[in-house]
């Protein structure tokens, strides 16, 4: 007896849904897996783990960390990565990047009615407060072209040049809070203001002031700027180079011997011409916990 068409095409339409389960919801998933355990593929399948002295997994070769105290103080035997935007800092489920750009250099101050609040600060201002906080920690000048001396963006709000004569009638330091003291005393021959909470300068245009920083300053890029993940394990060796002497002393061991485990753990360029060197914290503390173990 011949089946009515619309119960044979239901049947052919299982008959499909079956072979396609078993094709790619069992075989293929099998074959994959079954390919990424071959020798050479296996720790990259597996997640890169790296372990410490007893077989301990301590972290990933290829999603960085943050080596800091309870506090969030740097630890000074330690190098220090990149900074992080993905959750609280390295975070793979919330990896990402901060989304601001360019010109993000104006802070949201903080409202001092409102105890904790810190406001928001802009690109610009994370950027020159990491470079001061690295600068302070491992010895060198903080400043940056465009980065006030206490660690915000040298960024005026200028009053006045569209109106009128085109004089300047008022300036303002836009991202430094009163009572401060304003990074500059006078802007073409007008006092600067400190800023105050909730005021409006939207009238004014914004203009960032350079400053006397030297344009390739000592602190380098990357330690403070984010990557585009928020989980990058690499720093730059401009950036390694520049912590050896801090670990060294903190390890009490000499500047060669730290220099030697960074040069072991430095990557070059992709087929010698892609990319630029670089240095994988998270394999470079474990090696200096291994061989040169911090005491106290």
């Amino acid at each position: 007896m011949r089946l009515p068409t619309w119960l044979r095409q239901h049947l052919a339409a299982a008959r499909a849904l079956l072979v396609f389960t078993v094709a790619v919801g069992v075989v293929y998933p099998l074959a994959v897996t079954g390919i990424a355990q071959l020798p050479g593929l296996r720790d990259k399948a597996n997640g890169s783990l790296v372990t410490a002295a007893g077989g301990r997994v301590v972290g990933s070769a290829i999603i960085g960390q943050a080596f800091t105290d309870a506090g969030g103080n740097p630890l000074p035997q330690y190098f220090q990565p990149r900074p992080s935007a993905a959750g609280d800092g390295y975070d793979p489920t919330a990896t990402s990047a901060s989304n601001l750009g360019p010109e993000s250099v104006v802070d949201t101050l903080p409202d001092p009615a409102v105890a904790g609040d810190t406001g928001k600060q802009s690109l610009l201002t994370q950027v020159c407060a990491r470079s001061k906080a690295v600068g302070e920690l491992d010895g060198v000048s903080g400043a940056r072209p465009f980065c006030t001396p206490s660690g915000v963006g040298a960024v005026l709000a200028v009053f006045g040049r569209h109106t009128g004569d085109g004089h300047v009638t008022r300036v303002v330091s836009l991202n430094e809070a009163c009572p401060a003291t304003a990074f500059v005393a006078t802007y073409q021959g007008v006092p600067v203001e400190c800023a105050m909470f909730g005021e409006d300068y939207a009238a004014g245009d914004v203009v960032p002031v350079r400053g006397d920083a030297p344009a390739s300053p000592a602190v380098p890029a990357d330690a403070v700027t984010a990557s585009g993940s928020g989980l990058d394990p690499g720093i730059s060796p401009a950036y390694a180079r520049l912590q050896v002497a801090r670990v060294a002393k903190a390890r009490s061991v000499t500047t060669d011997q730290v220099l030697a485990l960074v040069a072991r753990n430095t990557t070059g360029r992709a087929l010698g011409f892609m990319g630029e060197p670089w240095v994988n914290v998270v394999r470079l503390n474990l090696d200096l916990d291994t061989r040169y173990p911090a005491h106290g």
